[in-house]
């Protein structure tokens, strides 16, 4: 019997050793310029293991394979792990996906694992660890020319790469590209030259890697992202081979240029004239006309310019008034605009064509032009000219039409219909006649019987509509579409506002759709969750697309047309994934 019962227990036992295979992290958020270790830990020993493609990491280690059995009062126990050491590739969430191992048969899984990288860390090194590495050789530095600047006064950023003379670098990428949200930005090309210079009091090799031009488009304290860079870095390993030649060994290695603030500063309120349209730098201002002689039915250009050193694509110019007597056609925009590290410079223009109509002389009142000079902190106008315009032939105005505005003058004369109303009432009978028995009565008593084929038609109507289900499918999208875009469609005349709107538009869509939360919409997992759900991938680049250029397109210069063709492709992008969802 005892024996029977020992039988009993040993295979309970078994029964309970349940096989365990499971993924463990190190840690579950780093910086983009840290490594992460990734265990695959079983406890029971299996074939065929097969890590997954750690898809937005670089395998920098592994794998390694460990083996332990332990035997504790008669109990045995086993334990087998893989390692990897990764090193992330971009910020974001990301997620490792599922291993597999074959048990006895049977296949195993780890659950997936998601890991949060954040912006690149200040890394400590470790006093105790003598290793030479290129921590204190390599930096990345981002030096800004002004860190409190007046709004759209411009700033330059220069990213500087230093590098010791003793250590040499093979290859880099980017891993994060600086943003520069609430700023207008012009990327300005460097040649990649080696230049000597110093850093902190000691001499360094370095490279520019880029320069920036940056208008910062309101006042507060901005944040610029950091520029960090994976390098491939060589340096001395203290050794010599058998020829005496000093050995080198290789070694990754990530670099961050830092987040910086920028403190904008306001443009002030006193003494700001009524026309200011944003103008902020020195500039000269023109309004010349093409001829000032003209023959009826001939045309003149008059060309309003502004030149100078300034934010010159970010202000309207202002608009002449002109005799109604000249026909005036809208502007053509010209801009001869470059962008050196000191800001733009250069010239913008609109041209108006002007036809006159009659015979005579006509003034074109003198304009005016108001900028903000940061160097003086104060705002200065500049006046053109009265321009006088001569029409040596034509029509005639008539004696009672102004030159200066062309408008007629016209008497009105009273007529009879606006005489005064006669106060005397003159009461006259009416014939009155019964309700019953008149048209008005018969008419009421057949409509109920009317009514019947049109409800009859109605429901028909319906029925057919509620069988349409591709119809109403669409109906639903649009109506959808519609639902999220109404913030952004009430923002029209707001640029930025509009496309704020329309970007948080697009992000709560895919909220209520994917059930995902903000800090998850990196441009890889939309891409992977909506292919996931059978979204056709056209759409799909449509739509990152778009939100992409949702953020240039706020300080870019933009007209109307192109607010309602992003608008109307919002539209379409939401309805086409929500059929396809």
């Amino acid at each position: 019997m005892k024996k029977y019962i020992l039988i009993f227990l040993l295979s309970f036992q078994s029964i309970l050793a349940q096989v365990q295979f499971e993924a463990r992290t190190s840690r579950p958020s780093l910086g983009v310029n840290e490594t992460l270790r990734v265990d695959f830990v079983m406890n029971a020993d299996g074939d065929n293991f097969t890590p997954p493609s750690f898809e937005g990491f670089r395998v920098v280690g592994g794998p390694s394979q460990q083996v332990s059995q332990s035997w504790v009062n008669g109990k045995s126990s086993f334990n087998k792990v893989y390692s990897y050491f990764l090193m992330p590739m971009q910020r974001g969430t990301l997620t490792i996906r599922q291993a597999t191992i074959e048990i006895n048969g049977q296949i195993y899984k780890t659950n997936p694992v998601r890991i949060t990288v954040t912006a690149a860390v200040e890394k400590q090194r470790d006093p105790d660890d003598l290793t030479p590495t290129a921590d204190e050789s390599v930096h990345l530095v981002a030096e800004i020319s002004k860190t409190s600047p007046f709004i759209n006064e411009p700033i330059t950023v220069v990213y500087k790469l230093y590098c010791g003379f003793d250590i040499g670098i093979s290859n880099w990428q980017e891993l994060d590209k600086p943003k520069y949200n609430d700023f207008w930005s012009q990327n300005i090309e460097v040649p990649q030259k080696i230049s000597e210079g110093e850093y902190k009091g000691e001499r360094y090799r370095y490279i520019i890697l880029k320069k920036v031009v940056l208008y910062p488009q309101k006042a507060g304290r901005l944040e610029i992202e950091p520029l960090s860079l994976d390098l491939a870095v060589e340096i001395p390993s203290g050794r010599r081979d058998f020829f005496g030649r000093a050995q080198i060994k290789q070694e990754n290695k990530r670099v961050s240029a830092g987040a910086k603030t920028i403190n904008v500063k306001p443009l002030p309120e006193s003494g700001r004239p009524d026309n200011f349209s944003g103008a902020v730098g020195k500039f000269d201002f023109t309004v010349t006309p093409s001829k000032t002689n003209i023959k009826h039915g001939e045309s003149l250009d008059l060309v309003v310019s502004v030149s100078g050193t300034g934010n010159l694509k970010l202000f309207d110019l202002p608009k002449p008034v002109v005799p109604t007597a000249l026909e005036m056609y809208d502007p053509v925009h010209n801009e001869n605009v470059r962008t050196p590290l000191s800001g733009m410079t250069g010239r913008v223009s609109d041209t108006y064509t002007i036809v006159p109509g009659f015979k005579g002389n006509f003034t074109i009142q003198p304009m005016s032009f108001t900028y903000f000079d940061p160097s003086a902190g104060r705002y200065k106008t500049l006046t053109s000219k009265e321009i006088v315009l001569r029409v040596i032939d034509g029509p005639g105005l008539a004696q009672n039409q102004s030159a200066a505005s062309g408008v007629q003058k016209q008497q009105v004369q009273a007529s009879e219909q606006f005489q005064f109303i006669k106060l005397k009432t003159e009461l006259k009978s009416a014939n009155r006649k019964d309700f019953f028995g008149s048209t008005s009565f018969y008419t009421l008593l057949l409509l109920p019987m009317l009514a019947i084929p049109a409800v009859v038609l109605i429901r028909r109507k319906k029925h057919a509509a509620d069988s349409d289900i591709m119809g109403n499918r669409a109906r639903r999208s649009d109506r959808l579409a519609r639902k999220y875009l109404s913030e952004a469609k009430r923002q029209f005349a707001n640029k930025e506002m509009f496309y704020v709107a329309l970007e948080k538009a697009l992000h709560n869509f895919l909220k209520a759709k994917l059930h995902i939360e903000t800090s998850e919409m990196s441009k890889e997992r939309i891409r992977e969750i909506l292919l996931e759900k059978n979204a056709e991938p056209q759409t799909v680049d449509s739509f990152l697309k778009l939100a992409e250029d949702c953020e240039f397109a706020r300080y870019a210069p933009s007209s109307t047309g192109a607010i309602q063709h992003d608008y109307d492709k919002a539209a379409a992008i939401i309805s086409s994934l929500e059929k396809q969802l």
